[in-house]
């Protein structure tokens, strides 16, 4: 749903994680999906990264220009990217302690850094924002 929204909104988006594997994973299950929602999309790493709406990689590098940036299992992000794109997104399991634990200590830094953040949550069913700084 936030890849959609954010093709919507015109932005292009990398998304980062940590496992080349995993990344590998989220591509196939892209493919998966309906063909109304098919969301256009690519692995870094291959000869047409920058034309990619969305790129799925594990580098610090937006080669396609992104506007959005989604962090998955536990990717870092520093408060110069949040400050120069549209809109990031920590992506994390809030069952996971571990995961948990790593998204509080991003927000700390980042907010800390002065980047302003909003904490959203879907536990109810339903997108609900539980926090700004």
């Amino acid at each position: 749903m936030l890849l959609e929204k954010s093709l919507q909104a015109g932005w292009r988006v990398a998304v980062r994680g940590t496992d080349p594997g995993r990344m590998e994973w989220l591509d196939q299950k892209l493919w998966l999906g309906s063909e109304e929602g098919f969301l256009p999309h690519g692995m870094a790493g291959g000869p047409h990264d920058a034309r990619q709406p969305i790129l799925l990689t594990c580098a610090t590098e937006t080669p396609n220009g992104a506007a959005c940036l989604m962090i998955v299992d536990q990717a870092q992000v520093s408060a110069a990217e949040v400050t120069a794109m549209e809109r990031v997104c920590v992506i994390f399991d809030g069952h996971d302690p571990e995961a948990l634990n790593a998204a509080r200590g991003q927000w700390k830094s980042l907010t800390q850094a002065g980047c302003s953040a909003q904490y959203w949550s879907e536990e109810s069913g339903r997108w609900e924002k539980k926090a700004e700084s």
